[in-house]
């Protein structure tokens, strides 16, 4: 029980992190964004492809091996095709997609938050010594303390010294 309060307790914190809410936020606007780049493929870029051949590019095929077609379509009825029109047009859909979704929103989020930071006051403030730094610090106190004053023999080392000497 204790186990599956720890998952679901890990399951909330995980939705509530920001990452995730604009996660789905940019998922939402990216499947609506889909819509735009499609019309504008099938609108513009395919036109422009149609002055050279065909409107539709699925229509563009390469035929590995002996291909027939069917006389009033113009479809391949069997043998093996690549559709290569399909990879370009949904290749030019996605540089569409990126491009736009760059220049119009990366871009202008990065020029955004770099004035918000050159906004942001500079601390001039000297950093808190690390503990490594405080360590080296307290070590080389110790060294000049131990060097600048003189050895106390302690009372047991005395005694000891005392008797090696009387015998």
């Amino acid at each position: 029980m204790s186990e599956s309060k720890g998952v679901l307790q890990g399951f909330k914190e995980f939705l509530m992190r920001g990452n995730v809410i604009e996660l789905a936020v940019a998922v939402v606007v990216g499947a609506a964004f889909t819509n735009i780049v499609n019309a504008v493929v099938k609108g513009v870029i395919n036109p422009i492809v149609g002055a050279l051949g065909s409107q539709n590019l699925d229509n563009y095929k390469a035929c590995l091996t002996t291909c027939h077609t069917d006389r009033k379509t113009g479809a391949f009825t069997d043998g093996i095709y690549i559709l290569w029109g399909s990879v370009l047009s949904s290749a030019l859909t996605f540089l569409i997609t990126a491009g736009v979704v760059y220049f119009l929103m990366i871009l202008p989020m990065n020029k955004w938050k770099e004035r918000q930071a050159a906004r942001k006051p500079v601390d001039d403030a000297p950093l808190a010594p690390t503990e490594v730094e405080l360590l080296t610090e307290i070590r080389d106190a110790l060294i000049a303390q131990r060097t600048t004053s003189a050895p106390v023999p302690s009372s047991t080392s005395g005694t000891i010294g005392a008797q090696k000497t009387q015998s």
